[in-house]
């Protein structure tokens, strides 16, 4: 049994109290949040559980053996390496920080104290995408020329972080998981309308090798809500629309050749090829479920997850740069010289908060 702590009881924290409740080899043993009336409301869930208004009065091994982080992003870095010193597996919410800096000094931590860090990247435990991945790994799409997703609706809007932090991740994750590698380079623009700190709507392309890109378009300023992601193969495309409540992956035996020589266009029509659409079968099990059960199985085997610290280093890279690149009119930015960008402030940054 793994005796859970769960700090931040907001928008996403009684979703973990509902889940980590419902699963066997889990007890929730604590939570914490400075909101009083949040504490009230998990104690009328778990009428025994332990509520606290103070960060140290959880990291209590006594108490638990693992913290679930559902904070704001910039208390993600402070809150976690303070868990992790304390000798508690973290599950934290994406993104894992707020800088690559950051990240990796909390994945060298957890290397250190032999803990598991694990990453709320949830679409990696989604059905459809595993089997989207399938199709990519298999070679049955053949070589990708082309990913693409948006990710788009009217709210939730933030103002702790733009739309590219608060929505990109999950895309960035999916995408980083098919390729199997970083991007070489990302370039990224958007605006901003409600504040002119905070851009509300972000096109971000990432660039790949040999010869592959993929878009993400994220708003949330958008009049319908919209969940696709397209994968163009040399062989067949295929799409992702979480939207669809049965048919979310779709198949199509259709490719373009580009022919050795054509002098009309009658010739030119027979390089693009038609066929079959196909929609497989998903056993639907409920990510947020299998995510939480897979950093149970992580905690109690002492195995090293799929979204593990590492993931969640990779997915902040991507995502630094694009903001560097965002706030400098699109220009393209290199992975390899992020590094040279995180000044990574991390004083105090849970202060009022925790």
């Amino acid at each position: 049994m793994v005796r859970i702590g769960i700090v931040g009881l907001g928008y996403w924290g009684p979703n973990f109290e509902r889940t980590f409740t419902n699963l066997p080899d889990s007890e929730i043993t604590a939570i914490c949040d400075l909101n009083e009336d949040r504490l009230n409301y998990g104690k009328e869930k778990i009428p025994e559980v332990f509520t606290t208004q103070n960060l140290e009065e959880m990291l209590d091994k006594d108490r638990i053996d693992a913290l679930v982080v559902s904070t704001p992003t910039k208390t993600h870095f402070e809150i976690t390496k303070k868990a992790l010193e304390a000798g508690l597996h973290v599950f934290v919410e994406k993104p894992l920080a707020t800088s690559a800096l950051e990240c990796q000094i909390l994945v060298d931590l957890a290397e250190k104290f032999g803990l598991i860090l694990f990453v709320g990247h949830l679409f990696l435990y989604n059905t459809a995408v595993k089997k989207m991945k399938e199709l990519v790994t298999s070679g049955d799409l053949g070589n990708i020329c082309y990913m693409s997703s948006q990710r788009l609706n009217l709210g939730p809007i933030r103002q702790d972080v733009n739309a590219l932090w608060d929505l990109a991740p999950h895309d960035i994750s999916i995408m980083l998981d098919f390729i199997g590698s970083p991007p070489v380079s990302v370039n990224c623009q958007g605006l901003a309308y409600l504040n002119e700190k905070v851009h509300d709507v972000c096109t971000l392309t990432m660039h790949f090798e040999p010869k592959c890109m993929a878009i993400i378009n994220v708003s949330w300023l958008d009049p319908s809500k919209t969940r696709l992601m397209t994968i163009v193969g040399e062989q067949k495309m295929a799409t992702f629309n979480d939207m669809e409540p049965l048919e979310k992956i779709r198949v199509y035996n259709k490719r373009v050749e580009a022919p050795s020589y054509s002098d009309s266009f009658g010739e030119f029509q027979f390089a693009f090829q038609y066929g079959d659409t196909l929609s497989p079968w998903l056993h639907q099990v409920e990510p947020l479920k299998a995510e939480c059960q897979q950093f149970l199985n992580c905690v109690q085997n002492d195995t090293q997850p799929l979204t593990d610290g590492q993931n969640g280093l990779d997915v902040v890279k991507v995502l630094e740069a694009a903001d560097i690149s965002l706030h400098n009119n699109g220009e393209m930015v290199e992975l390899n010289d992020i590094k040279q960008f995180s000044p990574a402030d991390t004083n105090g940054s849970v202060k009022g908060l925790i």
